[in-house]
């Protein structure tokens, strides 16, 4: 039955993009990922804790936002216009949350959580601008949570835990020296447990790998 519901839930995604209306399709996966349950995702590490803020400046910790649901984490920032980075990300949450809210199982167990490593510009308010009509999620749908730090302070032991590296350069603009943050593309997914079980990267991030992962951990002991 969780193998037909997989399915289905793949079947559906085939149709999520145009659905939604966007411009922007996530791009074609180029290898046939193993069949749900056939293999075991190790738990990497556990997940770090830190201060968060949601889109009303309220403080959160980190670890109870994740806690008791699988959480799909993405690392972005607004401003990023890299094709292959925090877009994709977008992109591919965009894809998934119809095919979760669809999935009656997935939706009561999964959530997905999009952080900002740029608190010097993303802002609560300007997170809540980049969130759009994803901040309204239907009654009943799956949480989306978007959410920022209020500093680099406070961000930095969550990048420290999660392994991701960011570097801030300047380059010349109108009208003045605009700052962009250097980064490799990574989403985590996240367990019950709070332990990071697979990190993705732009080659590997997309909706049907993510299924495939979400639906072995549901099937795991």
């Amino acid at each position: 039955m969780r193998r037909a519901a997989a399915v289905l839930a793949l079947a559906c995604l085939a149709g999520a993009a145009p659905a939604l209306g966007h411009e922007d399709s996530t791009p074609p996966l180029e290898f046939e990922p193993p069949a749900v349950g056939t293999y075991t995702l190790h738990r990497i590490v556990a997940a770090p804790d830190g201060e968060v803020l949601d889109l009303d400046g309220h403080p959160h910790r980190l670890r109870r936002v994740t806690a008791e649901r699988i959480t799909v984490l993405g690392l972005i920032y607004t401003t990023c216009v890299d094709p292959d980075g925090c877009p994709l990300a977008l992109r591919v949450f965009d894809a998934l949350e119809p095919v979760l809210r669809a999935t009656p199982r997935l939706r009561n167990a999964v959530q997905l959580v999009t952080l900002s490593f740029d608190p010097e510009h993303d802002t609560p308010a300007a997170m809540r601008g980049y969130a759009g009509r994803r901040a309204r999620p239907d009654p009943g749908g799956v949480p989306w949570h978007f959410l920022t730090t209020r500093s680099v302070r406070a961000l930095s032991p969550i990048l420290d835990g999660l392994g991701q590296d960011i570097r801030s350069t300047a380059r010349a603009g109108a009208p003045g020296r605009v700052r962009e943050l250097s980064h490799v593309l990574k989403v985590f997914l996240i367990d019950r447990a709070g332990f990071v079980r697979e990190i993705y990267s732009s080659a590997f991030l997309h909706p049907r790998t993510v299924l495939n992962d979400i639906d072995t951990l549901l099937l795991a002991p």
